[in-house]
């Protein structure tokens, strides 16, 4: 299935399937409808219908989000060299009554050789995995993902235990934002 070939789009104007999906719809209503998943649905809706879409920063939106899912600890998994962007967004969040825990990629001051065997660089790591057991540690209820570095995103993914989004991609060649990299 590749929805960019499509020229129908009758998923978009008609409210039907294209009959090419592999999925079985019922259970997936199903599960939208389930306790966790919709209160997160509803949640969403919230920021973007009543004609709110466009209206609210992304960081508006979280914290909004965050209200309405009852989160009061916020998590900030950076990367170092943004500290003073997060230290900022840090303020914010305090100022809006959030508890927040900002945990930075070099957690623990491990080297490169310690968690990677064959680095020859001699500097501290990223420490996604640290970073991932500091916030589930410290019981964080929604953590943000800021400018961590391809791979360790991955891990540090995989890693979390509770609900999480990115807020800031790592891409150093578009200023963080990749999609410029295809803009006309």
């Amino acid at each position: 299935m590749n929805c960019t070939t499509c020229q129908d789009k009758v998923c978009r104007k008609e409210q039907a399937s294209c009959g090419q999906e592999i999925f079985n719809k019922d259970e997936v209503i199903e599960e939208y409808q389930g306790k966790t998943n919709s209160d997160i649905v509803k949640s969403a809706a919230e920021l973007v219908d009543f004609g709110r879409a466009g209206t609210l920063s992304r960081i508006e939106e979280i914290m909004e989000y965050a209200r309405t899912m009852n989160f009061k600890k916020i998590g900030l998994a950076y990367c170092y060299g943004m500290e003073q962007h997060v230290k900022a967004l840090e303020n914010m969040l305090t100022g809006n009554g959030f508890l927040v825990s900002a945990i930075s990629c070099s957690v623990g001051g491990l080297k490169q050789s310690e968690v990677n065997a064959s680095s020859c660089i001699h500097k501290v790591s990223c420490n996604p995995l640290g970073q991932a057991e500091q916030l589930n540690a410290e019981n964080v209820d929604l953590t943000l993902i800021i400018g961590i570095c391809v791979g360790h995103d991955i891990l540090l993914n995989r890693s979390l235990k509770m609900d999480f989004t990115t807020l800031v991609v790592k891409d150093r060649k578009y200023n963080h934002a990749p999609l410029l990299g295809f803009s006309k």
